[in-house]
């Protein structure tokens, strides 16, 4: 049996036949490695990332109709399921016979809901998929019983059936590397429209999962609270393939990455000692970020760090069950400052049930105040798999039955937020005075000076047409 797998286009509301225009994304690792665990186990594969290829949704269909799968399976987030959805719904109409399956958060977290809504999507993988899609072909190749695959939701007799959930995988070390040389496509890593990756770049995972409960974030209930490390040894042996097939710049994707602080500088001394000559991203939280640790990255490669910092506010950070203090954060970013990280990036979060305008402004003066290169705004949403999206669908604030399939902004809902458009404007405004403060611009000079690895991403921006402006056009 062939599996071709889609990492479809985020949900835009375009004509069949347009073409969207590329941007620079992250190789779907979550669908590299289903795609090369059936591989190896002498399956026939193909992988199309849509928006990095900058498929239409009728290219997507003469995709499929080239590649001939008897299963097609899709890689889908709020993000991106009516798009898969889309392309689901041509393709059967085109063949019939073709097993459609869904799988990711997405899926996970609203599988009947998705069997229900459409007719041409026939089965649902729960929760990690490796094992799960490998046993569903097998199943499906020999017309054997689906109740008998665990983690996965289904259509029978016009019934719609789950089995138990399937056992996370317990050592990521099994697993194959992702291959790849299964994607036809470039890929970049971008903030502020620049793209900070000039060398050959992919994304790659050291861990799964999080121990933390953020309210916000549905990877407490995807990865069931568990957090499951790939040991040292297991990726260096990766990191010393991707360098021999050119990569140059990586970028971690971990839920957690510096959760165990040893862990993360055994690897670092192990890099240096091995003379990787690399560049990399990792996010880390603010209360796990000792300076040796930030030190220990800075000489093994790091180039940028992302902290989640969400709020200013004690209280928001309190709903947001954050476990971690702004005090935290401020000794975060300077501890990076000290440790010689190029470029410092500030995740907040505004927005929540509640939050009074003067702490979304605490926290936009925050963000000015501490010593980041780029602090990033996100107006606070619910999906379905969070605790937020649980409450809020709970106490009624959110209509569950019309926004279950892309999730939406909590303060275009809750009478108790500040409305969506003002808080949009205080971002704006936000931006414009943080971004052309003489005392940013003269700090982003002299550190531009100082680093290799900013002249050479500030050369290959203006070489592209000066991405950095056309984003500070847009935000005036």
């Amino acid at each position: 049996m062939k599996f071709s797998l889609i990492n479809p286009s985020p949900n835009v509301e375009l004509p069949a036949s347009e073409k969207r225009k590329a941007i620079g994304s992250w190789p779907p690792l979550g669908t590299l490695y289903i795609a090369t665990f059936l591989k190896n186990e002498g399956f026939d594969v193909s992988v199309l990332d849509q928006d990095a290829q900058g498929f239409s949704a009728k290219d997507t269909v003469d995709w499929v109709r080239r590649e001939d799968p008897e299963i097609l399976g899709f890689s889908t987030l709020s993000s991106s399921g009516r798009t898969a959805a889309i392309i689901a719904r041509d393709v059967k109409k085109e063949n019939p016979n073709v097993t459609t399956v869904f799988g990711n958060y997405h899926a996970t977290f609203n599988a009947e809901r998705i069997l229900k809504t459409y007719p041409f999507v026939d089965v649902i993988v729960r929760g990690e998929g490796e094992h799960a899609s490998l046993e569903l072909v097998k199943c499906l190749e020999k017309k054997g019983n689906l109740k008998k695959v665990l983690g996965i939701t289904f259509r029978k007799k016009k019934q719609i059936v789950s089995t138990p959930d399937r056992p996370l995988i317990k050592k990521i070390d099994s697993l194959p590397f992702p291959d790849r040389e299964l994607l036809d496509a470039e890929y970049h890593s971008t903030i502020v429209g620049a793209n900070i990756a000039p060398k050959r770049f992919t994304s790659i995972i050291s861990s799964r999962g999080c121990v933390y409960r953020c309210r916000f974030c549905g990877c407490r209930k995807f990865a069931k609270n568990i957090w499951r490390p790939r040991s040292v040894e297991n990726i260096l042996e990766e990191l010393r393939l991707l360098l021999s097939e050119g990569y140059r710049q990586f970028l971690f994707v971990d839920d957690n990455f510096a959760l165990n602080q040893k862990r993360a500088m055994k690897l670092c001394r192990e890099i240096r000692k091995e003379k990787m000559d690399i560049q990399w991203i990792c996010d880390s939280r603010v209360d796990h970020c000792s300076y040796e640790m930030l030190r220990e990255t800075v000489k093994a490669g790091c180039i940028m760090a992302y902290f989640g910092i969400e709020s200013a506010n004690q209280r928001v950070l309190d709903y947001y069950n954050k476990q971690a203090t702004p005090e935290q954060a401020e000794v975060a970013v300077k501890k990076a400052r000290k440790a010689g990280v190029d470029v410092v990036v500030g995740s907040f979060i505004v927005g929540a049930p509640n939050e009074t305008r003067q702490e979304i402004q605490n926290t936009l003066k925050f963000a000015q105040r501490l010593e980041l290169d780029v602090p990033q705004f996100n107006i606070l949403g619910a999906f379905p798999g969070t605790d937020l999206w649980d409450e809020l669908a709970m106490k009624g604030v959110i209509n569950a039955d019309q926004y279950w399939e892309t999730g939406l902004c909590v303060s275009e809902v809750s009478p108790d937020t500040v409305p969506y458009e003002e808080i949009q404007q205080m971002i704006h405004d936000y931006f414009y005075d943080f971004l052309l403060r003489p005392s940013y611009i003269a700090a982003q000079v002299i550190r531009t000076l100082k680093s290799r690895y900013r002249i050479n991403v500030v050369i290959n921006n203006l070489n592209r047409g000066g991405a950095i402006a056309e984003s500070l056009r847009q935000l005036t």
